[in-house]
């Protein structure tokens, strides 16, 4: 049987397209490699409470994602954010209200010199980043730009706090052009940092996988799971899309994966050389999310919003996880960057007696004893392989942009990473997939 599109991934990106083909009547057929749909959205029930293993907030601009909770019936809720917060720079915690933290003056002039002078360059940013004034900002690392803007050891280190929480990856990692061009897509560094009016404003009832489940159930038998995508043969007429054991055929094929996969995807005949090593130039973030669920949220009676941010780690932030009505207490922890990079490899007891101390140095001895520790490490999930998103080295994101998008043959491409509002973000894949979609239906018309 020839179908009309192939989606591979059942994430959002991938279900988005599905959907908005399947509602134009075509023939669509959406692989997934896991046993579940989500992609990097991930929703575990503990003890009767969802917790989200992978993304799951809502910014208040992210409008397609509102817009789809509202279709599907699925509410939010506003993300815990009332009390104190602490600021842990290895030697003490300090504790602070607003958005400011109890650091000194020069730290704190510097950083808000860098931060406003970041939201000029992104806002300025040519939207074409081919453009000289563009991909001049590709030949150089974040990290060479810090050391430009930033002359004070606790400066550089709470903008690093905010890097890695951000990307999963260090300031040396990432093209500036990378870095400017993300805040760009989101409204800038405070709208990706911030909770109330920033990206972790709003959580969701019932957690974010939910969103992928309603879609996957409106499609129905369109959508197999466990099924891999090993090789993808484009014939010029028809495109064979080979998987373990069977082989199905379309007239078009949607790559709906992060770039880290589908350079294990093998394409015939290849993808153009540029575009490869563009991928190539794209490793995922390192993130892993640890929580400790307890027996009451005990940092909300001491007065404390439950949000920790530590210049030294392991974890470089913590975050109130408790469910809407404060229900099922838990702290969320966030080990990103360079303290992620091989964290399941080490002794399970010390790596999590080491969150749990700092969370105890922030809120009290009762974190020292959770009920529950989860932990999600990213690097580890075969089909992401990282998270939150696939990041650009120089010279690698305006070859990426140049091309990322352009159909080869009639192969198409979506994924959070080639978004243009919200890249990296739920509000990324569903932008993505909307443009995809669009595509397919164009070219088959």
């Amino acid at each position: 049987m020839r179908h009309d599109v192939i989606v591979v991934g059942a994430g959002l990106a991938g279900l988005t397209t599905a959907t908005a083909l399947a509602d134009a009547g075509l023939d669509v057929r959406v692989l997934e490699a896991r046993d579940r749909v989500g992609g990097r959205t991930f929703t575990k029930v503990i003890d009767g409470a969802p917790i989200d293993l992978g993304g799951q907030w809502l910014g208040p601009t992210q409008r397609r994602m509102r817009a789809l909770c509202a279709r599907l019936g699925i509410a939010t809720f506003a993300t815990h954010c009332e009390g104190a917060k602490a600021l842990d720079d290895g030697a003490r915690v300090r504790t602070y209200t607003g958005k400011i933290p109890r650091v000194s003056a020069l730290h704190l002039a510097e950083v808000g010199v860098a931060m406003a002078r970041l939201e000029r360059m992104a806002a300025t940013l040519p939207r074409d980043l081919t453009d000289p004034a563009a991909r001049a900002y590709d030949d150089s690392t974040l990290d060479h730009w810090r050391g430009r803007m930033l002359f004070t050891e606790g400066s550089r280190r709470l903008f690093d706090v905010a890097v890695r929480t951000v990307f999963g990856a260090e300031p040396a990692e990432l093209s500036t052009l990378w870095f400017l061009y993300y805040l760009q897509t989101g409204g800038g560094f405070a709208a990706h940092i911030d909770t109330p009016g920033g990206a972790q404003q709003d959580r969701i009832v019932g957690g974010a996988q939910p969103i992928s489940d309603a879609l996957a159930q409106r499609l129905g038998d369109r959508v197999r799971l466990s099924m891999p995508v090993r090789a993808i043969t484009d014939e010029g007429s028809v495109v064979r899309v080979h998987t373990d054991g069977e082989v199905l055929t379309a007239s078009r094929v949607v790559l709906c994966v992060p770039p880290a996969t589908l350079l294990r995807i093998r394409i015939e005949p290849g993808l153009p050389g540029g575009r490869d090593l563009a991928l190539q130039r794209m490793p995922m973030g390192a993130t892993v999310k640890l929580f400790a669920r307890y027996e009451t949220a005990f940092w909300r009676a001491r007065g404390m919003s439950g949000e920790y941010v530590s210049t030294h780690g392991p974890a470089s932030m913590a975050i109130d996880n408790c469910g809407p009505h404060g229900e099922a207490p838990a702290l969320l922890a966030f080990i990103v960057g360079r303290d992620a990079y091989g964290w399941s490899q080490r002794d399970e007891t010390a790596r999590r007696a080491a969150v749990l101390a700092q969370l105890a140095k922030a809120f009290g001895d009762e974190a020292l004893r959770p009920t529950a520790v989860i932990e999600q490490d990213w690097a580890e999930e075969p089909w992401t392989r990282g998270c939150p998103v696939g990041n650009a080295l120089p010279n690698a994101r305006a070859a990426w942009t140049s091309s990322c998008v352009t159909p080869v043959g009639r192969l198409h491409f979506a994924g959070t990473e080639t978004a243009t509002e919200w890249t990296g973000y739920m509000e990324g894949a569903v932008q993505s997939g909307e443009r995809a979609a669009a595509e397919v239906r164009a070219a088959l018309r």
